[in-house]
């Protein structure tokens, strides 16, 4: 499952953690959009300060049912 750490700047916003079956990231006239199969769900500007790291399940550990 696509999962995306957003991690904003100390003090500027609260980190959020989203993940989706359908999750996609984009870039596009200086913005990053997070969508999913229902259209764009988050929307960060270039110049914010914020970081998006994409997260993937250990290959090494077992997944979890």
């Amino acid at each position: 499952m696509p999962t995306y750490l957003v991690v904003h700047p100390k003090g500027k916003g609260e980190d959020v953690l989203i993940e989706d079956d359908h999750l996609a990231i984009t870039f596009d006239h200086g913005w990053a959009v997070l969508s999913d199969q229902h259209g764009p769900c988050m929307a960060i500007p270039a110049d914010s300060g914020v970081t998006i790291t994409r997260i993937d399940p250990d290959e090494d550990q077992p997944t979890q049912e």
